[in-house]
């Protein structure tokens, strides 16, 4: 099993994704600016899910960022800030952004497209000896937290390195509930993170959690 270190690991997406990686047998480390912070919510995780007591750790994100796949799951405004400095460490390695640029306008939330088109493709630009992959954007936060139960949705895969979004598709996989699609080049990162926007006014006019399904694929 790869170990799979998450930037920006204590916020709710973070800590999430970072407990079903560890749920299926993955190590993990929730990076944070401040690990005692990391430290503190990975005491949280497994005083709730003891089963996940030495898969999941606290760490810096220079700690995470050491770790064999690496997730960018901060806020969009810093992303780019928090992995510059993590530029040597990820050089080679499968870096996969979570991130989506959202603007609240008025009651709802509107897509921003960053000056490249999408956060995938700014973190590609910033990270240009990595492997940038964009996933889990539409992955709703409290399910993918719910690691007793199977998710129920597809995750669109984006990256201009073919065999990183094979390896991100099949990681995914692992995933109970969960499918992998493999939905091409980073020219379709723009679109699938402003459908995020979407689904979140969807959801908040139907007081309910949606997710994507994709029919029509035999997979």
């Amino acid at each position: 099993m790869e170990t799979i270190g998450v930037l920006g690991g204590t916020g709710p997406a973070g800590v999430a994704l970072g407990k079903r990686f560890a749920k299926i047998g993955h190590q993990v480390t929730l990076g944070s600016r401040d690990k005692s912070r990391a430290i503190e919510k990975v005491a949280e995780v497994c005083g709730e899910y003891q089963e996940l007591q030495g898969l999941v750790v606290g760490g810096s994100n220079e700690e995470a960022a050491s770790c064999d796949i690496v997730v960018v799951a901060t806020p969009w405004e810093g992303a780019e800030a928090t992995i510059r400095p993590l530029k040597a460490s990820l050089d080679g390695k499968i870096v996969i952004s979570m991130v989506n640029a959202l603007l609240k306008v008025g009651p709802s939330l509107h897509p921003y497209l960053p000056p490249r088109g999408s956060v995938t493709a700014q973190i590609q630009a910033a990270l240009p000896t990595s492997k940038v992959v964009g996933a889990f954007h539409h992955a709703p936060a409290k399910e993918l937290g719910e690691i007793h139960h199977g998710l129920d949705c597809d995750i669109m895969v984006v990256s201009d390195h073919k065999e990183a979004r094979e390896a991100v598709v099949a990681l995914i996989d692992q995933i109970p509930g969960a499918r992998g699609i493999d939905a091409g080049t980073n020219v379709s990162a723009g679109a699938i993170e402003s459908m995020t926007a979407v689904l979140i006014n969807i959801n908040i006019k139907y007081k309910t959690r949606s997710s994507i399904r994709l029919s029509g694929l035999e997979k």
